[in-house]
């Protein structure tokens, strides 16, 4: 059986703190001479395009130790978490520049996830999510369930994220007008399922998988479950985990010549672009706007390990 995740605080950690557990990724490291050699072969024998580099602008918390960075909105007010120098989380949303901290109530760490065109955020602290709205924190909670993290929201205010039940189960809900609604993936087998972004029209994209990897992006739309698989994934597989209006989909995979070594993609119209940040040894992309922007995190070995979040602004 997998490990389980520690959800909202980069799938790449296997840490202890008090967040909500809903599953595992693993994380491996390797030289970053290596990867880029791995994946200029890769991408070659794929035919895969690859975004300009010059378009790439990292994002990091004054004074932090790690940054990840979730969400951004039309207007692009992006929201993450970060690491303080004592290893502590906090949420913050960058607007216009400037950043600013925002933890929900209580003693445990925060994670701020997506944002939508009206400022609102979802999030998780501890073992509960929360939605934060004109400055007021409400507790998102899926009944009978011991762990709630909401991943997404739309401009219409509907969240999607995943809960837990049992420790070995993920199930995706779908909360509108305060009704919660519970999806699984339609494949069989599947025990996790994952969703983690959703657009204006209601499409929703995430992750599922069964008991053992590889895991499988999806894209949930008009009532039909698509499975999403990128070119040349690994052990560890494929992960969806943003959609904008148009229906671009962001998300990352491994490739079979390094597993766990996670490369982002955007997929658009049927086509997969490949997303690396310079120089990084692991790139995850989490979320994209209308105009078509990417935020997400991505990972350096050198000179020292750690973690820092990105902004790909595109034309």
């Amino acid at each position: 059986m997998k490990p389980l995740k520690v959800f909202g605080f980069a799938s790449a950690l296997q840490i202890s703190v008090s967040v909500p557990v809903v599953r595992a990724r693993e994380f491996m490291r390797a030289g970053v001479a290596t990867l880029l050699l791995a994946l200029s072969s890769i991408l070659t024998g794929l035919c895969i395009p690859v975004l300009a580099a010059d378009q790439f602008t990292t994002i990091d918390v004054p004074g932090a130790k790690d940054t990840f960075v979730l969400g951004i909105n039309p207007q692009g007010d992006i929201t993450g978490w970060y690491y303080d120098a004592s290893f502590h989380a906090h949420g913050f949303l960058l607007r216009n520049g400037t950043f600013s901290t925002i933890d929900a109530p209580g003693p445990n760490g925060t994670s701020l996830q997506k944002i939508n065109p009206s400022g609102d955020i979802v999030g998780e602290s501890g073992s509960y999510g929360f939605l934060l709205s004109n400055g007021v924190f409400s507790t998102i909670e899926v009944p009978g369930s011991f762990n709630t993290a909401p991943l997404g929201i739309n401009p219409q205010g509907n969240i999607v994220g995943a809960y837990n039940e049992t420790s070995s189960v993920s199930t995706g809900f779908l909360l509108s007008n305060g009704t919660y609604t519970s999806f699984s993936a339609s494949p069989p087998g599947t025990v996790y399922t994952v969703p983690e972004g959703i657009n204006p029209r209601g499409d929703i994209v995430g992750g599922y998988s069964g008991v053992n990897y590889p895991n499988h992006g999806f894209l949930m739309s008009k009532g039909t479950f698509t499975t999403i698989d990128a070119p040349g994934a690994g052990t560890f597989g494929t992960w969806a985990s943003g959609i904008n209006p148009r229906g671009d989909i962001v998300g990352y995979q491994d490739y079979t010549t390094a597993p766990f070594v996670y490369h982002g993609f955007l997929l658009s119209n049927g086509t997969f672009t490949a997303i690396d940040v310079p120089g990084a040894s692991s790139t995850e992309p989490r979320d994209i706007n209308p105009s078509g922007d990417i935020v997400g995190t991505y990972t350096v070995t050198t000179p020292t390990f750690g973690f820092h979040g990105f902004l790909l602004t595109r034309e």
